[in-house]
């Protein structure tokens, strides 16, 4: 049976009439492992395309300034996005990794929008969607401190979160997930995590 979830705050249908971004990855053309190294690389690439159009999209007392909080906090997403999106994304499927960003200027109040979709195999759907739940309705000070004792526990790192955590405290972020089937023979179901951001 095809599945369409939605958890969190998720645009499903974002503008193409705006700027945005989306780059690709196949998971199958190199190892995870040299992959993993390349992921600063490409959350940097993001954070300095988008700091190229703040000077034309923001006005701001200190622009500069503005500028540099803004790529530090859009390089720490995209890097947990794909860091997230290559660990668990299912080994068995050759669905591509996609990134996302989109800048959204709607009545002069600017939300960048990052996604990244990546498959997942039925076995942690059902987890994931449990912890996406746990992290809607906990206190997230409480479930900061659970989440860093369960990371101390877990030498593979599955069991983290950590950084979904920090977008939303640290960065005041809003998280979406859409769960959906994308192909029926055989299965594929793709999760797209989608941080929005307000600058």
């Amino acid at each position: 049976m095809a599945m369409h979830k939605i958890f969190g705050e998720f645009q499903e249908n974002l503008s193409d009439e705006q700027e945005f971004l989306i780059l690709g990855f196949s998971p199958s053309s190199i190892p995870i492992q040299q992959r993993w190294r390349n992921n600063g690389l490409s959350a940097d690439f993001v954070a300095d395309y988008l700091t190229t159009f703040f000077p034309a999209i923001y006005e701001d007392p200190d622009p500069e300034g503005k500028r540099v909080e803004i790529k530090g906090a859009v390089s720490y997403i995209a890097n947990e996005l794909l860091e997230n999106a290559m660990k668990f994304n299912d080994d068995n499927s050759s669905y591509p990794i996609k990134f996302g960003l989109h800048i959204l200027d709607i009545a002069s109040e600017i939300t960048l929008v990052l996604l990244a979709t990546n498959s997942v195999s039925q076995q942690s759907v059902h987890k994931f969607q449990s912890f996406i739940q746990e992290l809607l309705e906990s206190d997230l000070d409480e479930l900061y401190i659970r989440q860093l004792e369960k990371s101390a526990e877990d030498e593979t790192g599955g069991a983290s979160g950590l950084g979904l955590l920090t977008m939303k405290n640290d960065y005041f972020a809003k998280l979406g997930w859409k769960f959906e089937t994308v192909k029926q023979e055989p299965e594929v179901v793709t999760v797209t995590t989608m941080v929005q951001l307000k600058v």
